[in-house]
């Protein structure tokens, strides 16, 4: 009885699928997300992201070090605003 070896081939993905899933990643998810979303490795989608920065020139990888760092600190503030409003309701009177 012989065991039959599957050979698993290698899915290759246009450059348009890889554009989308990177905006879906620079747009505030996270890469686990993304990837499970995706249905695709996490490791892919940083392989990705890290072949499309080496090709970025040094003025465009300071501006999107600076819109990543900005949409960090949006999403920080919106979780902030979100627990203040659920304060604001426990602690705001019933009428």
């Amino acid at each position: 009885m012989e065991k039959k070896q599957s050979v698993k081939k290698r899915r290759k993905y246009d450059a348009g699928f890889k554009s989308e899933a990177l905006k879906m990643v620079s747009s505030g998810r996270s890469v686990s997300e993304v990837a499970r979303t995706l249905g695709i490795g996490e490791n892919l989608l940083y392989n990705w992201r890290a072949e499309t920065a080496s090709m970025q020139t040094p003025d465009n990888q300071l501006i999107i070090n600076e819109n990543e760092q900005l949409r960090k600190q949006l999403r920080q503030a919106e979780t902030e605003r979100d627990i203040l409003k659920k304060v604001i309701s426990i602690l705001s009177p019933k009428t």
